[in-house]
């Protein structure tokens, strides 16, 4: 948080088209690397400024005991000087999340879920809650989409869906699923410590979290694209608008989820 709105001109750098990195996305890798290595699990620790200078890291993904860390989420929005922005991480097994964490720096929300245990947010259990909208609110991450197919996608999102602004930060992206904030999230990316404690959260608080295919989210799966929704209802009207051959996410229909 010293870092928020004080950084030097030098302290921010362009990672790779359209995407930055700052001091602070480094030094908070390090000290979780740090921290997380020394509780002793046994577990591989993959963050994702460690990933972008070497890939190959990403390696069997899905396979053991993997520690995921985004140090810093929301770095265009942090170093911009606004909200929101966040820190994930989230401990998972042979592709599958056991636990997740997602901190909100500038309030202090802990965001946590457990496998099978529930979801709280600062240690109250939390149940997700549609927003009660006539059409469903919807975020799109589409911004890295072609742009002649983003509009496609909107259009036909526009014609059953009120879409809504994306906050560019997935940290905060989950969690407005679960407080009745928006209904419906689509993500086009899918690097996975962008999804595996938010997913976990969702599904835990009774949303539901898939592949553009219907299927069950999954680290280092073959799965394209993220659809979440506060609801298993709420996904289906979803994916109905969202997943059909008019909107051309994908090529062929969707499974049955």
């Amino acid at each position: 948080m010293p870092r928020f709105r004080g950084l030097a001109e030098h302290e921010v750098a362009i990672k790779s088209a359209g995407e930055i990195v700052t001091v602070a996305d480094r030094e908070a890798e390090l000290r979780l690397h740090d921290g997380l290595m020394a509780l002793g699990l046994g577990a591989r620790v993959l963050g994702e400024e460690a990933v972008e200078e070497d890939p190959a890291l990403l390696d069997g993904v899905g396979e053991g005991l993997v520690w995921l860390v985004d140090p810093l989420d929301g770095t265009a929005n942090f170093a911009a000087g606004r909200a929101p922005f966040g820190m994930m991480i989230a401990l998972v097994e042979n592709g599958s999340t056991v636990a997740g964490w997602m901190l909100d720096p500038l309030s202090g929300r802990l965001c946590h879920a457990v496998r099978g245990m529930g979801a709280t947010c600062d240690g109250a259990v939390v149940r997700a809650r549609p927003t009660g909208a006539i059409r469903p609110r919807a975020a799109l991450g589409t911004h890295f989409l072609p742009s002649d197919r983003r509009a496609r996608v909107h259009a036909q999102a526009d014609l059953h869906l009120d879409v809504v602004p994306v906050p560019r930060c997935a940290a905060a992206s989950y969690p407005r699923l679960v407080r009745g904030e928006d209904d419906v999230a689509l993500f086009q990316r899918i690097l996975p410590w962008d999804h595996a404690a938010g997913a976990l959260f969702v599904t835990e608080a009774g949303g539901m979290v898939t592949h553009w295919d219907g299927s069950p989210w999954r680290v280092g799966g073959p799965g394209r694209g993220v659809l979440a929704a506060a609801t298993p209802r709420l996904w289906e009207r979803a994916a109905d608008v969202l997943l059909s051959p008019a909107a051309g996410l994908v090529e062929r229909d969707r499974l049955a989820a």
